[in-house]
């Protein structure tokens, strides 16, 4: 987007975008690091499509007392979590940590695996690109080099939400889930990390 304008202010109906993000968009959304008092929001947005679907490969809700404890360990860890918010609302949020566990396989500490949720409200609005967009700054100022995303098959919409935004399909991995008395697979998707300009 060659065209657009950058600015510290929340998004409006212009090109005028937030700092870490550029996006068009009729919502006021800001991308912003998350607090601790985002964590219930982070849990309600992370838990909403559990009980029906297999975005998540768990039937267990997420408490708030969990999702507190993971917040500290992405932060000690200094790993960003992000949210996005529109008017004083947290309507999605991301994240990465390392891949394949920091410090067991070291070669991998160039490469992070990302998670990211979107409230259903705000799709398609550009949220969830704001999002990652802001996701992939970080880890390029972090020195990482690849991102990687883990994909239910199913979610064809989150495929090809992560294709718009130069993610590849590297690997899909047959029946390594459960969910819901059956089988499930994965998609893995791959970016290479623009260096910071």
């Amino acid at each position: 987007m060659a065209n657009a304008r950058w600015s510290a202010e929340p998004i409006v109906p212009t090109r005028r975008c937030s700092l870490y993000t550029r996006l068009d968009t009729v919502q006021r959304v800001m991308i912003r690091d998350a607090h601790d008092a985002d964590m219930a929001a982070v849990r309600d947005l992370y838990n909403a499509l559990i009980p029906s679907t297999t975005v998540a490969w768990t039937e267990s809700l997420q408490t708030l007392r969990s999702r507190r404890a993971w917040f500290r360990r992405q932060q000690a860890a200094g790993n960003p979590v992000l949210v996005a918010e529109n008017d004083g609302e947290v309507v999605g949020f991301t994240s990465y940590e390392s891949f394949r566990g920091a410090g067991k396989w070291p070669g991998y500490r160039h490469t992070v695996e990302h998670t990211i949720h979107v409230g259903e409200a705000a799709w398609g609005a550009g949220t969830g690109r704001a999002l990652l967009e802001a996701l992939l700054a970080r880890a390029a100022a972090a020195d990482m080099h690849a991102m990687v995303g883990a994909i239910d098959a199913d979610n064809i919409g989150s495929i090809r939400f992560h294709e718009r935004l130069g993610f590849s399909v590297v690997a899909t991995m047959p029946e390594v889930g459960r969910k819901f008395d059956r089988w499930l697979d994965l998609v893995l998707v791959q970016r290479i990390v623009d260096p910071p300009t």
